[in-house]
């Protein structure tokens, strides 16, 4: 039997006056309404937004938070929080960063905030955050593009966009891990784009929507300018081991500068032999959540509540050599001690007519320029199944806990669970029970975020621009994840 064609995939010229709504958001967003506290939040601006911040919190440095909203961050000028809606036994409610993404989606799921602009946050992340660094001085002679791994209903929305901005042809341009044939490669630092008739392009700056690993195919050094560079992966927005040294960092550094300003997170224990796991799940009273630090999308993610659950997850095979152990947040009948914050659990949806409380969490994306730091999206996620006061260990935990939506299928493809979304509607967003100072709040908690990953990632490189190896290493001690950025031993 002959050998089946090898499939060679290609870039895809996106021409101006292309952006087609249709092809960009979830059918059920389309007839969608923004709730009119969304709409509100979304206009009101950082500096109304710090007053009432700082009226809500008068330990905080005022000046210190206009600082951090108002700057351009280097590396990370676009991003995105998960955040869990979180409460303890004295009522004391936060929202509690569970991780920070770069490259994050959520335009498909957000209603326009003016019904007339019909690209919405496609169209403002480019304006805010690319076209600047893509005029600039240092980027070589080429197209635009836009790489992407998964998410082609967003990706291809930016490029439509980018090209209606800049008013020149945009190629979108597929780059999946495992492609023994990419049509991307880099020469001397220049990206390089292949069309469908075998002719390589030169790309002066692309949007990268490349989420899977992308650091085993995107140099550390490009001439080409990439939104956002690969080191930010490594910094935290794909690395929630670096990500939570890059908190701790920042938060010791705000209180020696006495701010007021923290970004808060569960407890966190980072570095975890697979051997070593079932010691501190233990030493979290056998309730607890093991992850992957270097996977996203859902994936690597293992809430632990019994010792079936934890057995499951030893008997798996793991690519890396190192994990994370967090407080498990859940119901308060069952969730982790934390220490200093008492007991956290879901504050959940609010009760259906069944009275059904379901574990969600909120997607805030952010993008940063010379003016600052912007929301541009939200949307939330529902859990499967919902909460229950006594567990039923025959059942498991994720259907209670899990809120991604993204599903992996055995080819490596990826699908969208989008019937647990829950929009920033009229509809969906009373159900949630969050209110303006939740939505502040969450906003804040991001900037802070994003703006701790990128003062790491700037930190990995010399003045000169050099990745610093050894402080990497140091900072990131898992030989498996070094030799695959690295190519060697650490």
């Amino acid at each position: 039997m002959a050998a089946a064609p090898q499939v060679v995939s290609s870039s895809m010229p996106v021409s101006p006056g292309g952006f087609e709504p249709s092809r960009h958001f979830y059918p059920k967003v389309l007839n969608a309404q923004i709730h009119p506290l969304v709409r509100f939040f979304m206009g009101l601006g950082n500096e109304r937004i710090l007053e009432r911040y700082r009226h809500m919190h008068p330990l905080v440095d005022a000046g210190a938070l206009r600082d951090i909203l108002g700057h351009a961050p280097k590396h990370l000028r676009w991003a995105g929080c998960d955040l869990m809606h979180a409460t303890n036994e004295s009522g004391r409610r936060n929202m509690v960063v569970i991780e920070t993404n770069s490259c994050p989606s959520g335009q498909k799921s957000m209603p326009l905030f003016e019904e007339f602009q019909e690209e919405g946050g496609y169209r403002e992340l480019v304006e805010r955050a690319f076209v600047s660094i893509a005029k600039t001085k240092r980027a070589p002679q080429g197209d635009l593009a836009v790489v992407f791994d998964k998410n082609e209903m967003e990706a291809s929305g930016y490029a439509a966009a980018m090209a209606n901005i800049f008013n020149e042809k945009v190629w979108l341009v597929p780059f999946h891990d495992n492609d023994d044939d990419p049509p991307v490669r880099f020469d001397d630092g220049i990206m390089l784009a292949r069309d469908d008739e075998g002719q390589w392009h030169p790309i002066r700056a692309c949007l990268r929507y490349v989420t899977q690993r992308p650091w085993n195919r995107i140099p550390l050094h490009t001439r080409t300018v990439i939104l956002n560079p690969v080191a930010v992966c490594l910094a935290g927005g794909r690395n929630k081991m670096l990500a939570d040294k890059a908190y701790e960092f920042f938060n010791t550094q705000q209180e020696t500068n006495g701010s007021g300003l923290a970004i808060r997170t569960p407890d966190t224990l980072r570095d975890i032999g697979l051997h070593e796991v079932p010691l501190w799940v233990r030493s979290l009273g056998g309730r607890a959540v093991v992850k992957v630090p270097y996977s996203n999308a859902g994936q690597g993610v293992y809430t632990i509540t019994s010792d079936e659950e934890l057995d499951r997850f030893m008997e798996e095979n793991h690519r890396y050599d190192r994990f994370i152990v967090q407080s498990l947040i859940g119901n308060y009948q069952w969730s982790s001690e934390s220490e200093g914050k008492g007991r956290l659990y879901h504050v959940g949806t609010v009760p259906d007519k069944r009275g059904r409380i379901f574990v969600s969490d909120l997607r805030m994306m952010v993008a940063a320029g010379d003016e600052g730091f912007k929301p541009l999206a939200l949307y939330a996620r529902r859990a499967r199944q919902p909460l229950v006061d006594v567990l039923d260990d025959s059942k498991g935990s994720w259907g209670m806990l899990g809120t991604n939506l993204s599903i992996k299928n055995d080819d490596g493809s990826w699908a969208s669970d989008a019937e647990r979304l829950m929009l920033m509607d009229r509809k969906d967003f009373n159900r949630l029970g969050v209110g303006l100072d939740d939505l502040i709040e969450a906003y804040v908690q991001t900037v802070l975020s994003v703006t701790a990953i990128d003062d790491l990632s700037q930190t990995l490189f010399t003045k000169k621009g050099k990745f610093r190896r050894k402080l990497f290493a140091s900072l990131n001690e898992d030989a498996a994840l070094i030799e695959e950025i690295l190519g060697e031993s650490p």
